[in-house]
């Protein structure tokens, strides 16, 4: 059983927004590296902090304190934070963990 996990992140800035493209599987073993990534985007108020989960594969309870914490930070900011295209499967994880009511949900790319 040989399973290689992946994890990629890719940001993005544009005029209006900073995007962070969440790929592969996000575990205890990657959530540092997540939030030092997006850390650099938290503090910009300027601009629209963008989530995207299109291509997340798995996520575990770490990964999943790292987007509370981040959501939180934002809040305190008073700076939105927007996830957009959570898979299903992901979606379903949020919503048992009481993270739903929580984000600011798209369906695509719309920002």
């Amino acid at each position: 059983m040989n399973r290689k996990h992946t994890f990629e992140i890719e940001k993005k800035v544009t005029p209006n927004s900073n995007l962070v493209y969440l790929k592969g599987e996000l575990d205890l073993s990657k959530a540092a590296e997540f939030r030092a990534a997006a850390d650099s985007f938290v503090a910009d108020t300027d601009r629209l902090m963008v989530l995207n989960l299109k291509h997340l594969g798995y996520i575990d309870s770490t990964g999943i304190g790292v987007i509370l914490s981040l959501l939180k930070a934002r809040h305190v900011l008073k700076a939105p934070i927007i996830v957009e295209d959570i898979p299903p499967k992901i979606k379903r994880l949020f919503d048992m963990t009481g993270l739903t009511p929580f984000i600011q949900e798209t369906k695509n790319n719309a920002i």
